[in-house]
């Protein structure tokens, strides 16, 4: 029997927003839906998204979920999370935002969070018209074929949530729960992801000390920046974009957004909060970033 809180039951017996949004009448409203998960694999979940056009709102969001107590309570969970916010906040979702709405969940049910990220974003990026193969991380390489796991999707799980076994990826994403074949490989990418982690933090701790002891050169300050661009990269690589620091004019940054980040309406929202605010935090204070085309 897993230890489920009060809210998760709660939201299992009595679930908010179950359904589907008919095709609306009025002029300046849309409603879309995006679907993760297959019947075959246990979990299937399907969002449906009313938006206010000109606002670019969520007015309502309803789900249709075949699975478990957790899937269907976090399903439930995302649809009330959701209504009233942007498309750019939605996006800003995370499938720990979900687990903690729901008061926690049990680490091997963690995977129905990730659900309804995922579906969520599948929906947004439907609506905008954005390519699947242009934002979803499962175009890489394949890690676990039993459940169509890819390096990508694994990467961006790790890295999200500080994943450090091949046990908590399993109950994050499902991959290596199968034939278990592919633990090896898990357990590589994991090791490296730490490797990368540990030497962007390294790098940038030595540059940091020597730019306090001096003021920073125009080598040193893009020195500096480059090494926190490496850092945010694998975040962004694991959404199918990436980022290249294209100019820098006095203490503006200026980048080019690649990939999926490139083509996505949320980009000034990844600009400033996973760029800009490191770049302050690591190199000066008051740089200021903006995207190049």
């Amino acid at each position: 029997m897993w230890d489920y809180t009060e809210k998760v039951l709660d939201l299992f017996y009595n679930p908010q927003n179950q359904g589907a949004i008919e095709d609306p009448s009025e002029s300046g409203i849309a409603v879309v839906f995006g679907e993760v998960g297959s019947i075959a694999c246990g979990d299937a979940l399907r969002l449906h998204l009313k938006i206010e056009v000109e606002a670019d709102k969520i007015l309502d969001a309803r789900f249709q979920t075949f699975g478990c107590t957790s899937a269907i309570a976090s399903s439930s969970a995302l649809t009330e999370i959701i209504k009233g916010l942007t498309l750019d906040a939605a996006l800003n979702i995370s499938n720990r935002d979900i687990a903690d709405y729901l008061g926690g969940l049990p680490e091997e049910k963690m995977h129905c969070s990730v659900m309804g990220q995922e579906a969520l974003e599948a929906a947004i990026y439907k609506y905008r018209g954005i390519e699947v193969e242009q934002h979803e991380d499962d175009d890489g390489a394949l890690i676990c074929s039993c459940f169509g796991i890819s390096e990508n999707r694994i990467r961006r799980v790790v890295i999200e949530n500080g994943l450090t076994t091949v046990e908590q990826v399993t109950s994050y994403v499902k991959a290596g729960g199968g034939c278990s074949s592919c633990g090896a490989a898990i357990e590589d990418l994991i090791a490296t992801i730490e490797q990368e982690k540990a030497l962007t933090a390294t790098r940038v701790a030595a540059e940091i000390e020597t730019a306090q002891n001096r003021p920073l050169t125009t080598v040193q300050k893009i020195s500096l920046i480059q090494a926190v661009l490496q850092d945010v990269r694998p975040i962004l690589l694991a959404d199918g974009g990436d980022v290249e620091l294209y100019d820098l004019e006095g203490d503006t940054v200026k980048v080019s957004l690649k990939g999926a980040c490139g083509s996505c309406e949320s980009s000034t929202a990844t600009l400033k909060n996973a760029i800009e605010v490191r770049l302050r935090e690591r190199v000066l204070p008051n740089l200021v970033v903006e995207a190049v085309s």
